[in-house]
């Protein structure tokens, strides 16, 4: 077949020489292609999770300035509601509040030595300083104490209570109540 002869038979057959042709370069595309699939979906796949994320992102930030600022506020609630380490003077006032409001008689109010977290404890924001009391009044008067105490202006977690009368020679409602709580306290 010389030159002559073979341009003629591509004038006469040009559609299924260029059928031909174009599945020749098809094939080696999806050769050299078919390598690089799995990366491509693993791109894809992690590119769908980002637009999710980004979609839930969207949809959630629309009232993001009211959250913040409820967060703004309740965090001011919560630092008006906590007592502060180092202030004694404050703290102690707390207690004779609480005792000139229920009309109890303190006769022991202590705020326990304050320990510092280790220090490779989680950094917290808040501590808790301990205290101990005991308190004599009628019974009414101790247990209104005692929900002062839990329902006051700071937060406090009561530890031990114990209740008992106040003498064994008395016939009234007198009892004495020993408490230790802790507050909760910025450093």
């Amino acid at each position: 077949m010389t030159n002559e002869e073979f341009m003629l038979f591509l004038k006469k057959n040009i559609i299924s020489v260029a059928c031909v042709a174009v599945s020749i370069l098809i094939g080696i595309t999806l050769y050299y292609r078919s390598d690089s699939l799995p990366d491509a979906e693993k791109v894809l796949l992690d590119k769908q999770q980002q637009g999710e994320l980004l979609a839930a992102n969207i949809e959630d930030g629309h009232d993001l300035k009211e959250q913040h600022a409820a967060l703004v506020a309740s965090n001011a609630a919560i630092e008006d509601r906590v007592i502060h380490v180092g202030q004694l003077a404050e703290n102690y006032q707390y207690l004779y509040r609480l005792e000139a409001e229920t009309g109890t008689k303190l006769s022991d109010p202590r705020q326990n030595a304050w320990v510092p977290p280790a220090k490779n404890a989680a950094k917290l924001n808040f501590t808790t300083v301990n205290f101990s009391l005991t308190a004599a009044g009628d019974y009414s008067q101790c247990l209104d104490l005692l929900r002062k105490l839990e329902d006051g202006e700071h937060y406090c977690r009561i530890n031990t209570c114990a209740i008992r009368p106040a003498s064994q020679t008395t016939r009234n409602n007198s009892v004495t109540i020993a408490i230790t709580f802790d507050l909760m306290a910025l450093e």
